[in-house]
């Protein structure tokens, strides 16, 4: 069953309901007759309109494709969604852009407990499960913990910004949209293009590091099979997902999801016992551990350098948390589940990064040599948490581990392709990039931006040109776009900020907002400064890294060069348009809103908010955070 929605404009009024059957170009190939089902609906209500009135009559129906061969649905799918028009007469560019990407074709397939589980296991990643091993090797647990703390308040704050725009527009595009919208169209495009630039390079670089996990077998069984034989069954496996659509993608992210969150429950768990001296007596922790490790080796490694340090790498850890904004637009109850899905940072953040680097720190010492020795940020074996096992001397843990490490790994190859394909088709749609990327087919998936990025993702087999070349490519192709998650946060709690100060320019309140962001304005100021914090804490440790006295040229630019890049698509961009600057009375808070009813939306707020306060304390401070 496919749906098609189809607009026209016409005079008179017509029946509501009515049944066509007809032969498509496919129908004629197939041989078989297609029957569509039509819902009219009008934009105002005509009932007292006299017959020459003139009226939009959008068709919203449904293809009857049960007599197709499943080949045959599989072709047909990749056909044009059918659009409905918009009238664009006497509209902006920025008003047509915005009405484009609120109205796209894109399928709203998300259901409630796929975003919740993007939300949750969106960011957990290598950052995590193999990243948190060089931090601590860095900085120390103490460092840790301030740092993945202090970036964990900055994330919380710019979700909960984020939250309030994607449920006021939820466009697609999501952030992006948001960035030409109430920052500049100049800061949109350059935003856009290092967003999307990041997730080009973020598919091939998973491939090769999932090809990498499979050697931590290797070197256990002694056997060799090469890297790119993984490569293909690991990028096999995200484009049938792909393929599968949007619900592919959330199912997919669902169920990885699930593996990631149990795993790191169950690690919390292990890593208590543990530290009480409940391990077997062939491993270290056989007696009871608490907190020695925090007085030797020491709870800081390198001291405030190393906090600094630690500070960069965990705002990285953290990429990817954005994504359930991205999604705003193929959520079917934006209203509703997206503020779920915002709150949930909160419990990311406490539960699965705090707790869980808080029991790491507990069990492995910052200057074990594993972490010091692994060969790449995507080592399995330089894991904090599969040493931590090791050392507990349980046998198959560290293969489970690993196993949970390369599901991981797949998630974030997963999600580069979403995030690609989606940010280029809005990009697409406002004239950012070429055209072809706006092509959404009937399946709702922005097919040319997933065909682009998978072909990207067979530039990993350069995981067969050895270590040393593999790592020398990815380090500067990583370089290009290395920034744009802190750039992205900055942008977001920017936007929400000039998007608050436009609606007090026009005297209009926070009342008709259906989701507020918990912390105000005031948060978003405040994430907006930490996250210039980081990029200022980034250049320091750019130019005088760990134990260097003097600057070193390669190892700034790999660390820094997103800044010029960004700065050079900007320069580009308003140069080429020569737009001016978006001072509070051009920005535009309506077109393409959700709610436009505003008394309506006061009215349902007003008796949700009276339904709340008959509840108890612990329920109300439960729905606040949860």
């Amino acid at each position: 069953m496919q749906m098609l929605n189809r607009t026209r404009k016409g005079s008179g009024l017509h029946g509501s309901d009515r049944w066509l059957v007809y032969k498509s170009k496919l129908g004629d190939r197939c041989g078989q007759s297609l029957r569509l089902h039509y819902s009219i609906s009008m934009e105002k209500d005509y009932s007292d309109t006299p017959e020459s009135a003139e009226f939009t009559e959008t068709h919203t129906g449904q293809v009857e494709t049960a007599h197709m061969s499943k080949w045959q649905r599989f072709k047909y799918g990749f056909g044009p969604a059918d659009i409905s028009h918009i009238d664009t007469e006497g509209l902006t560019p920025m008003e047509i852009t915005a009405l484009k990407t609120a109205n796209s074709p894109l399928q709203r397939g998300l259901k409630g407990r796929h975003l919740q589980m993007i939300a949750i296991g969106g960011s957990i990643g290598t950052g995590l499960f193999v990243g948190s091993g060089s931090t601590l090797a860095n900085g120390g647990p103490a460092a840790l913990l301030i740092a993945y703390g202090i970036i964990g308040i900055m994330l919380l704050l710019t979700m909960h910004a984020l939250g309030e725009l994607a449920v006021c527009f939820p466009v697609s595009g999501g952030f992006c949209t948001y960035f030409t919208r109430f920052i500049d169209t100049a800061w949109g495009f350059a935003m856009a293009w290092n967003y999307v630039m990041n997730w080009f390079v973020v598919l091939p670089l998973e491939l090769v590091a999932a090809s990498m996990t499979v050697n931590f077998w290797n070197e256990m069984n002694g056997t060799h099979i090469n890297a790119a034989a993984w490569v293909s069954v690991f990028w096999a496996v995200i484009t049938c997902i792909n393929l599968f659509g949007v619900k592919g993608y959330g199912e997919a992210e669902f169920v990885f999801s699930i593996i990631k969150v149990v795993a790191i429950v169950g690690f919390v768990i292990f890593g208590i016992v543990m530290a009480c001296g409940g391990g077997p007596e062939r491993g270290d922790f056989h007696h009871y551990m608490g907190g020695t490790l925090w007085q030797h080796p020491g709870a800081f490694a390198h001291g405030f350098k190393g906090v600094c340090a630690v500070f960069v790498t965990a705002a990285f850890a953290f990429a990817g948390t954005e994504l359930c904004g991205l999604a705003a637009a193929e959520t079917e109850n934006p209203r509703k589940m997206l503020p779920r899905a915002t709150k949930q940072v909160f419990w990311r953040i406490c539960l699965f990064y705090i707790v869980s680097l808080t029991i790491v720190g507990l069990l492995v010492p910052w200057n074990n040599d594993q972490l010091l020795n692994g060969s790449s940020s995507a080592d399995a074996a330089a894991s904090p948490f599969v040493i931590a096992i090791r050392l507990a001397g349980v046998k198959g843990l560290p293969s489970v581990m690993n196993v949970v490490i390369m599901i991981s790994v797949l998630s974030v190859g997963n999600a580069s392709v979403y995030g690609f394909s989606r940010t280029m088709a809005a990009m697409g749609e406002s004239g950012q990039a070429p055209k072809i990327f706006a092509y959404i087919d009937r399946e709702g998936r922005p097919i040319f931006g997933i065909l682009v990025v998978l072909a990207f993702g067979l530039f990993s087999f350069i995981a067969a040109a050895g270590a040393e070349t593999r790592n020398e490519v990815f380090n500067w192709l990583l370089a290009l776009s290395g920034l744009s998650s802190v750039f992205v946060w900055g942008s977001i709690c920017l936007a929400h900020i000039r998007f608050r100060l436009a609606l007090k320019y026009r005297g209009r309140g926070t009342d008709e907002l259906t989701f507020r962001a918990a912390f105000g304005v005031w948060g978003s100021v405040l994430g907006l400064i930490l996250n210039c914090l980081v990029l200022m804490a980034q250049f320091w440790i750019a130019l005088y890294p760990l134990g260097a006295k003097t600057p070193n040229a390669s190892d700034f630019f790999q660390a820094y060069l997103a800044a010029p890049v960004v700065i050079a698509f900007w320069i580009f961009w308003k140069v080429w348009k020569r737009d001016g600057f978006l001072g509070l009375k051009d920005l535009d808070i309506d077109t393409g809103r959700r709610e436009m009813d505003l008394d309506k939306v006061r009215a349902e707020m007003a008796i949700e908010d009276e339904e709340l306060s008959r509840r108890s304390f612990l329920y109300r401070t439960y729905n606040f955070w949860c």
